[in-house]
């Protein structure tokens, strides 16, 4: 698939099990080269999240519920600036974190299923699948895990989750952390003096399309 243009809208979209929708942010090309793709939302850019008919978060309802339980996606407003960064190769992205100055917060390991590509003409996306364990480093590269409890307690739910193989997932998650010691990209300083263009604006409403079937 031919590389998505610098300021194109794309929908990032994040599934549970089967084609169940988890959330779907929308946000502009950064760059698509051969480091990868990255992705900017905006602070207060519209985005969708799944939860209960009831009101309840996804985190509110017991897991070994959640197949049977009501949903909805909900439209809300993200609260960061943040780019999306998916490597070329790896079970991950990386989030940069922005302050309301601009000014870089931290590195987020988001340990997920590879992105896939779709472009409809009108509309691109990035698919993929959250495993829930995450990385959070600081501007000086230490690093903790972030939400180990988490991971486990859906693990113990295989007939509900969407993980296959937990020991892959961990074994990328120390893999990971190398990079950020050894400062290699993207733990580098290529992104963290990043700015937008500020003729993109914020998104206000999720583009026709959004809703497609996934991209696998």
């Amino acid at each position: 698939m031919p590389a998505f243009a610098t300021g194109r809208v794309v929908v990032r979209r994040q599934f549970h099990r089967g084609q169940l929708i988890g959330r779907v942010w929308v946000g502009r090309v950064v760059a698509d080269d051969a480091r990868g793709l990255s992705l900017w939302i905006p602070d207060g850019a519209v985005y969708l999240d799944v939860g209960a008919a009831d009101g309840r978060t996804f985190r509110e309802v017991p897991f070994g519920e959640w197949p049977d339980t009501p949903k909805r996606l909900n439209q809300l407003r993200w609260r960061s600036s943040v780019l999306m960064v998916h490597p070329a190769e790896g079970d991950y992205s990386v989030w940069l974190f922005f302050d309301p100055s601009g000014a870089f917060r931290s590195w987020y390991v988001n340990l997920e299923r590879p992105v896939v590509r779709w472009d409809d003409g009108g509309l691109a996306g990035l698919d993929t699948l959250d495993y829930d364990l995450d990385i959070v480093a600081a501007p000086d590269r230490t690093w903790r895990w972030k939400d180990e409890d988490e991971f486990a307690y859906h693990l113990a739910h295989p007939d509900v989750y969407w993980c296959a193989d937990a020991e892959a997932v961990r074994a990328e998650g120390r893999r990971v952390t190398k990079l950020i010691e050894a400062g290699e990209y993207p733990f580098d300083d290529s992104w963290t003096g990043y700015r937008p263009d500020p003729a993109w604006g914020v998104p206000e409403t999720m583009p026709g399309g959004w809703d497609r079937p996934r991209g696998w």
